[in-house]
This record gives C-alpha cells, structure tokens and sequence, in this order.
C-alpha cells in the first residue's frame, strides 16, 4: 500500500536527509543564529559503508560530521550563493579536519557557504569548535562493543564539558546504533540551547556503539 511504502521510506532515510524539511529555501551568507556542531560515530557510518576511505582501519571514533548554521526560529540555510570557490590551500586545511574529501566538499558547499566566513574562516571555525567540545573518555575509539542509554551519554558529555546544559545536546541513532552527537554553539562558539527542532533522536533503552574498525 501506498502509505506503508511512504513510511519505509520515511523510517530508512539517513540522518541528514531527515533535516531536509526545515531548510531555509532563502539562504543569504552570514544570516543565521548559531551554529550546530555534528560529530558522527565513525564505526556506525562504516557498518554500511565499508569501503569509504574513512573506514579502511584507521580507528576512528568520533569524527567531525559538519559545523552547520542555524536559525533561532528553526530550520537552517544551504547552499549560499556568492562564495568563492575553495582554494588549494584551503582544501589542505579542510583536510585536515573532515576524514574525506568528498565529505569536506559537500559539508562546505551546503553549510560552510552560508557562514559568510569563507573557506579559510570556515575551516579555522570548525577547528575551533572540535577544540570546544571535548570527547568523554568513556566514548573514545575502543575495539569494545559498547550499549548505553541515550541519557547515559548526554550525562558523559556533561560531565567531559563543564557548563553544558541538556538542551544543548542532542543524541541521534541510526536504528539500534549511535550515529551522532550534536552540539549547539553561538556564533562565539559557547553552548546554547537548541531550537526546538534539535533534539535525541533513539530508541528508548540502550543503543549500541559499534567498536572501532
């Protein structure tokens, strides 16, 4: 039936396809409220994506999925019109904070675009940002498979990254598995609340985190 077809669909779309539908369609460069920092669990991304450069034993753990701007009101813009295309130089210092190439060019034209820092800016924010939020020992890369309740890990970051309110984490999963961690920041790159919209995404009870691979 129809809409059991639409459910499927609706209930398998990755992560960042889901956000599509509170995109701003009237992005303007350097207009948005506060940015959100993803940070992806690499083990998760590669139970589906084995042979991406990301998942070729490097041992990753948490990795930077984007530095996303975002609207106080909800929703976020995209794809900014205006920017210059990057440099080489700028895609060196990229490349040294996204785990692929492909990632850093996507993760650029559809968020970084609309920061109105430029490439260099952009990046350098980016870098800043990881340097914010620091990783909870407990949650480092581990040849351990792990479960733990969605709580449990708001409570670990809590504790790693003094001042972190609840409302300015969010969990997100990928069926039983954790995918995300999202942090929300101000322009200046101190936490905030989130807008209504960026909240845990799991089941309830415990989700597994895949060891590294």
């Amino acid at each position: 039936m129809p809409w059991l077809l639409l459910a499927v669909v609706l209930a398998t779309a990755p992560l960042a396809q889901a956000r599509n539908d509170r995109r701003s369609d009237d992005s303007v460069a350097g207009v948005f409220d506060y940015y959100l920092l993803a940070l992806s669990w690499s083990p998760t991304f590669c139970l589906t994506h084995a042979d991406n450069e990301q998942c070729t034993g490097k041992g990753y753990g948490f990795v930077l999925h984007g530095l996303w701007p975002q609207y106080d009101r909800g929703g976020w813009p995209q794809f900014c019109k205006g920017a210059a295309p990057l440099t080489a130089a700028e895609r060196a210092q990229g490349s040294n904070l996204y785990v692929s190439g492909q990632l850093l060019s996507h993760e650029w034209k559809k968020h970084g675009t609309c920061t109105g820092l430029g490439g260099a800016g952009y990046f350098s924010q980016a870098d800043k940002a990881l340097a914010v939020v620091k990783i909870p020992p407990a949650l480092q890369p581990s040849t351990t498979y792990r479960s733990l309740e969605p709580k449990a890990i708001v409570d670990l970051f809590q504790r790693a990254n003094p001042g972190l309110p609840s409302n300015a984490i969010a969990v997100r999963c990928n069926g039983p598995e954790l995918a995300e961690v999202w942090v929300c920041l101000t322009k200046d790159l101190t936490f905030k609340a989130c807008d209504n919209g960026v909240r845990s995404q799991c089941r309830s009870g415990e989700v597994r985190i895949p060891a590294v691979r």
